[in-house]
């Protein structure tokens, strides 16, 4: 639950304190392997999704709403690499918190928000391609209400992990046990979630499982269900979009997965950390949590990746821009690439029979 460590510290220490009593001599040395895996990630991260907003930016039909929300998915993902997994990696490897008492609260804050974010921005997504595919001579939304609907999230995220600036902070009472052994952590402090009782913690445990994995996904998929049932039965009525509108959704919906993917092994280490963390071998705890964490930290570098593959416009703007930055001469006209045709959130009419503005047919992507 804490998106810091995620871990709560005081049964760490714990742990922790078994384990150097029952003498762990097999347990693997994790440090390179965090140090290097983290560094990756949020190098790959930072890069990957500054890239994504820079393509995004630069495309002239900026104003539309799914380059909107798949910016601000970018942006979360960005303030991930930069507010938690740099903190995470090093109180991970040095079992104990060096950053001050308002880092502890708000790596934990932005970070509980910016997986809500993710999760919200992955719902608004699927509505919006489930109103335009399968109703698309009715409503859509535009612009002014997508930045009301980012606003709304973004607002809904903060209020969500806002009990935690008040339930995390400062303390050395994890240590106190472990520092008979090892003396170097006597006056060190963890960054720890304090609660009134353990029923609280769970309910709120709970709350953010259902409300940041489990009922947005079972939502999302409904709508990709009923997108996909609906493109099958139609397939004839949309003519040469079909391919295109196939291959948006391919795209949309393999974002949907890499997020349920990449957070499935966190989501049930934490209910089983609260519940009964005895079930995970004393040993290996820190392991098998190092693991899980960065298959989660994962997912914030899938999405730039996802979305440049199965984009051909995404693809010109990031060769012209590697070809900037390195200084190489870009390809004369003759062998330019064809952009696409069809829009990425189909929200002007060319890729729909039917639709009151089917005469626009402008490049979106």
């Amino acid at each position: 639950m804490n998106y810091t460590i995620i871990l709560d510290k005081s049964s760490t220490a714990l742990l922790f304190q078994n384990s150097i009593m029952n003498k762990c001599r097999h347990s693997p040395d994790i440090t390179p392997f965090l140090g290097t895996s983290y560094s990756l990630l949020i190098f790959l991260g930072l890069l990957g999704n500054s890239c994504l907003i820079y393509v995004i930016c630069r495309r002239k039909e900026k104003g539309n709403v799914t380059h909107i929300l798949i910016a601000n998915l970018a942006f979360s993902d960005i303030l991930v690499g930069i507010f938690c997994l740099p903190f995470t990696v090093v109180y991970t490897i040095m079992d104990y918190w060096i950053f001050g008492r308002w880092l502890c609260k708000i790596t934990n804050f932005v970070g509980c928000a910016s997986v809500t974010v993710s999760v919200m921005i992955l719902v608004l997504i699927a509505l919006e391609r489930h109103q335009l595919i399968l109703h698309h001579t009715g409503w859509k939304p535009s612009v002014p209400q997508a930045y009301t609907a980012v606003l709304l999230v973004w607002s809904l995220a903060c209020l969500l992990a806002l009990p935690l600036v008040y339930s995390v902070d400062l303390t050395d009472s994890p240590h106190k046990n472990i520092s008979k052994v090892m003396g170097f952590l006597a006056d060190k402090s963890a960054c720890i979630e304090y609660w009134t009782s353990v029923e609280q913690r769970r309910a709120y445990t709970v709350t953010l499982l259902l409300l940041q994995y489990v009922i947005p996904l079972c939502f999302i998929v409904g709508c990709y269900i009923r997108i996909s049932m609906h493109l099958r039965q139609r397939e004839g009525l949309f003519g040469r979009s079909y391919s295109h509108m196939r291959r948006v959704n391919l795209m949309l919906a393999s974002m949907l997965g890499a997020f349920a993917v990449c957070y499935l092994p966190l989501q049930i280490f934490n209910i089983i950390v609260e519940w009964d963390h005895n079930l995970i071998p004393v040993c290996y705890h820190n392991l098998i949590f190092s693991l899980c964490h960065l298959l989660a930290m994962i997912s914030t570098c899938i999405n730039p990746v996802i979305y440049g593959l199965l984009n051909n416009n995404v693809k010109r703007e990031l060769k012209s821009l590697v070809q900037k930055c390195t200084g190489q001469r870009k390809k004369s006209p003759d062998v330019v690439e064809e952009p696409e045709k069809h829009p990425l959130s189909v929200m002007h009419g060319a890729a729909l029979p039917g639709s009151p503005s089917s005469d626009t047919g402008q490049d979106v992507c």
